[in-house]
């Protein structure tokens, strides 16, 4: 499995092989002994989640307060998407920068984000599949969203789609709003988190 850092600090692309036969393809989408040794620790997944979204759906970006944050491992099981992480913690060297990667149901490419990230998907086609593996499970009070048009945020949104967002998605507030207001994870707090779970981790 290849693996990528992205543009955001403590997030990463993952690219397995696919084996493709005259039955079809198989592969391995979440190889745990790959991540642990980007990571330095076997992340606990403790939730699968699967969202079937319309073309033009947006999700996101969404995060959870730290600790204990939710870190993520997500790919697409049918359609394609694009994928946003975006860094919302306050003091991280990369805070406000994003990167995109496209997912889609031919390459299986797969994208990690640690807990204080914050993650969004669009839709490109209709009937698009994406699964993704939680370390925590889905707690109302501590998860938190950013307006994914935000101009200050600059999300590349494919032009031509028409979005479609939730109305708790499309009233969340600027980058700027929730800095002001106090919403956002501080990133040293997520450090101290990360080293806790390298701490906790048993020896290799």
């Amino acid at each position: 499995m290849q693996v990528r850092k992205l543009a955001v600090q403590d997030a990463y692309e993952l690219v397995p092989p696919t084996f493709p036969d005259r039955r079809g393809v198989y592969c391995a989408p979440f190889q745990a002994a790959v991540l642990a040794d980007v990571l330095g620790f076997t992340p606990a997944f403790v939730q699968v989640s699967h969202a079937v979204s319309h073309r033009g759906a947006v999700r996101g970006p969404h995060y959870a307060d730290v600790p204990p944050g939710q870190a993520k491992y997500a790919f697409c099981t049918q359609g394609s998407l694009l994928d946003f992480v975006v860094d919302v913690r306050v003091g991280s060297p990369t805070f406000g920068a994003y990167d995109t990667v496209r997912l889609d149901a031919t390459g299986y490419h797969a994208v990690y984000l640690a807990e204080g990230l914050a993650h969004a998907v669009i839709a490109l086609e209709p009937g698009t599949t994406l699964t993704y593996l939680t370390s925590t499970g889905y707690n109302p009070a501590a998860e938190h969203g950013i307006d994914p048009t935000d101009p200050d945020l600059g999300l590349p949104l494919p032009e031509g789609l028409e979005l479609i967002l939730s109305d708790k998605d499309r009233s969340a507030p600027s980058l700027a709003r929730a800095l002001a207001e106090g919403r956002l994870p501080r990133y040293e707090d997520c450090l101290a988190h990360y080293d806790r779970l390298r701490r906790a981790a048993p020896p290799a």
